[in-house]
């Protein structure tokens, strides 16, 4: 039994420091998905509204790609339009060249600026989460198979009265009745 103790010190250490880093970035964008409605991690999303000159024609025959340039260049903006498009009457909606958009209401003069910006390390590590790859696939078998390895080795490494017989047995039934109340109670 000492020997099985000496080993699962070892295979428990070294595991638990090769696998720390997946374990963390996996906590990060765990954490990140439990809250995906309160915070976007893939997009920013960057608003703002943009005020037109005077009164602007409200009927789509009066707006060529002529004056669609010269009113985003009378904005102030640095924008290029590759297509506009009518939704509703009075409402003007261009795209443009980067992937923002700009909704004219043309009855009141005003403009609303929509740009998203993918957020490169936070969607990154979103995506480990949706195994994007074979390979990736493969890694998180291997980084499973090493979890249930750190976890029997940590059961069986420490002995007595805090161990697996007593107050650790106690703690693992704690942390494995929780999630199963859960899923059953709130189901």
């Amino acid at each position: 039994m000492n020997t099985l103790r000496r080993w699962s010190r070892l295979l428990h250490r070294d595991l638990s420091y090769f696998f720390t880093g997946v374990l963390l970035l996996y906590a990060v964008s765990g954490f990140m998905l439990n809250h995906k409605r309160d915070f976007n991690a893939d997009y920013s999303v960057v608003r703002r509204t943009v005020a037109f000159a005077g009164p602007l024609p409200a009927d789509e025959a009066s707006w060529s790609r002529g004056r669609v340039d010269s009113l985003l260049a009378a904005a102030g903006g640095e924008w290029s339009c590759l297509k506009h498009y009518f939704p509703e009457a009075g409402t003007m909606k261009l795209f443009l060249r980067g992937g923002a958009t700009l909704t004219v209401d043309l009855r009141r003069g005003e403009g609303l600026y929509e740009e998203i910006r993918r957020r490169p390390l936070l969607s990154g590590l979103n995506r480990l989460h949706y195994n994007p790859s074979r390979w990736w696939t493969l890694f998180s078998d291997l980084f499973l198979a090493g979890l249930v390895v750190i976890v029997l080795t940590g059961l069986v490494m420490v002995r007595g009265p805090k161990g697996l017989w007593g107050r650790g047995g106690v703690e693992l039934l704690a942390g494995m009745v929780i999630p199963l109340l859960f899923l059953f109670l709130l189901e």
